[in-house]
């Protein structure tokens, strides 16, 4: 990462130069508030100094002026302003003090002392002149203060007056130029500090405004951008040391793993969406990113243990869609075939009704013949040819009865077979077969008993035949035995009204039997219906179950 000197750190400086500069301003100011207040003292000083020296001065003119007025005119007045200033008014010795309260240099001083010195010579010459005036000598007082030596003496005098003044003068004014000097260079500093000061805060504004408000408005606008999603949007700073150099590094940063995370959740989803499970989530997330990492992970392991069991259980269903299909398959040809076979059942059971309605009409026709029969016993005698035409009759109708016997019997046998076929099939129907069961039963109840039936005309024709026969070679002994045969006639219309009445019960149990038929033919075709619709949803299933299979194939799951 490039080295650069934090916002802060540089904020600091500027402000820190800036506090510097201000104090140094305040520093200045105070001193320029000095140093004005010692200007103005020394232009009162040198006023006042000024004033003193020339008050000195005066004071010594003053002295010579009164006693030079006083010793040419002699009036009272020039004496007394003398002797008033000498002891009064002092105002040389007040002028030197004042002079010397103020300060004045050695040099200074020393021309005072010479004043002094000089006045002090004077003054005898004063004093002679005052006492000549006095005694009324004017000319010799005018002497003493116009003279040579005193004149030399205030020649003298006023050349160190002016000299003291000159240096006076010069001094204070070096003095008071010398604070103008500093009041100007405290001014030329306080300008250089407000400068410093001025050229800080453009610096810090310039620094707040292009190193930090302009970052940070950018910054501004890519978190912006972050926060809609977008993570593909220009982010041209470059990180660096600084302060926002680090948040811009934080954002690149942050960017960074924002798009690691969500290329791998893109690329974990797209494997997972291609039927990729065999996956497994990386452990660097990081923060409130954990929680999506466990998710994910989760997701993963719940698609991949749900698509396990269903990839089981799909084999599984497609096994027993197989078995159940071939079962079904079987069924339905078993079924097919049932209806066939009841079909042909119902059609032989129509035509075993059928002969046995016609059973039931020759019985009824035999039983009208023997009536007959009777009514002609007792013509007997009248008509043998009759008899003999009847016996012949009779011989054939027993053999006709006969050969319907052997029908009676192969039927009953048929039907006794039938009935077993039915009670098997009802087993097999379960719950759905015990109406048929019960039929099948009926069934094989009347089977028993037209067997017995057939049997018992069997013996019975048989007994006929051997009579008719007897009947036929004895027919010369039937006048004798006609009471016998008459007798006979009667057994043989009672057996024959019983049989009239089995044949007709035999109609009536073939019909009840046709009727069980039929509904056992309805069963059956409902059940092969039943197989048809099983095996077609059983192939459905199978169907559905490969599907589901080559579905769950497409996923690649991890191996257990």
């Amino acid at each position: 990462m490039k080295k650069a000197l934090s916002q802060s750190l540089l904020t600091a400086i500027l402000n820190g130069v800036s506090i510097m500069s201000l104090i140094f301003l305040a520093f200045s100011l105070y001193s320029y508030r000095n140093v004005n207040t010692q200007l103005d003292k020394a232009y009162e000083e040198r006023f006042s100094l000024t004033y003193n020296a020339n008050r000195f001065m005066n004071g010594s003119a003053y002295l010579t002026n009164e006693v030079r007025a006083f010793a040419a005119t002699g009036l009272q007045e020039h004496f007394d302003n003398y002797w008033n200033e000498v002891d009064t008014l002092k105002n040389r010795d007040k002028g030197v003090a004042a002079m010397q309260e103020i300060g004045i240099t050695s040099a200074e001083q020393k021309m005072i002392n010479d004043m002094y010195s000089l006045s002090n010579q004077l003054v005898p010459l004063e004093d002679e002149a005052m006492k000549n005036v006095r005694n009324g000598n004017t000319a010799a007082a005018l002497d003493y203060v116009y003279g040579a030596e005193y004149s030399d003496s205030i020649l003298k005098i006023n050349t160190l007056k002016e000299q003291f003044l000159s240096v006076l003068d010069t001094r204070t004014a070096e003095q008071v130029s010398l604070l103008k000097q500093k009041i100007e260079t405290i001014r030329l500093q306080m300008i250089f500090a407000l400068s410093i000061v001025g050229i800080m805060q453009l610096c810090n504004m310039i620094l707040v405004r292009f190193k930090i408000l302009r970052p940070v408005m950018r910054v501004k606008r890519q978190m912006q951008a972050i926060s809609q999603g977008n993570l593909s949007a220009s982010f041209d700073l470059t990180p660096d040391t600084s302060e926002i150099g680090m948040l811009v590094d934080s954002i690149h940063e942050t960017k960074r793993e924002l798009k690691k995370y969500i290329s791998d959740i893109n690329r974990t989803l797209t494997q997972m969406a291609q039927g990729n499970l065999n996956l497994s989530i990386g452990n660097d997330y990081r923060g409130e990113f954990q929680p999506i990492q466990c998710a994910m992970a989760q997701i993963l392991d719940s698609l991949n243990n749900a698509l396990y069991q269903i990839n089981r259980t799909s084999k599984h269903v497609l096994e027993e869609s197989s078995k159940m299909s071939s079962s079904a398959q079987g069924m339905s040809d078993g079924a097919t075939e049932q209806a066939a076979a009841v079909q042909e059942l119902s059609a032989s059971i129509s035509e075993i009704s059928k002969q046995v309605n016609n059973t039931s009409s020759d019985a009824d026709n035999a039983n009208k013949a023997s009536e007959q029969a009777m009514k002609h016993l007792s013509l007997c005698n009248e008509k043998m040819d009759t008899l003999r035409i009847a016996i012949e009759e009779i011989s054939n109708s027993s053999r006709q009865i006969g050969g319907i016997t052997k029908t009676i019997e192969d039927i009953s046998l048929q039907t006794n077979i039938l009935a077993l076929n039915a009670s098997v099939e009802a087993a097999r129907a379960g719950n759905a077969g015990k109406g048929f069961a019960v039929v099948a039963g009926e069934v094989q109840s009347l089977a028993n008993k037209s067997t017995e039936s057939a049997k018992n005309i069997s013996l019975l024709i048989e007994k006929s035949i051997k009579q008719v026969q007897s009947g036929a070679l004895l027919s010369i002994e039937t006048m004798n035995a006609l009471t016998e045969v008459i007798a006979s006639s009667e057994q043989s219309a009672a057996m024959i009204e019983r049989i009239a009445s089995s044949a007709l019960q035999q109609a009536e149990s073939l019909a009840q039997v046709t009727v069980g038929m039929n509904q056992i033919s309805d069963v059956v075709q409902n059940n092969a219906s039943t197989a048809e619709d099983t095996f077609t949803s059983a192939q459905g299933l199978r169907h559905s179950a490969e599907d589901l299979k080559d579905s769950v194939h497409r996923f690649q799951l991890r191996q257990k």
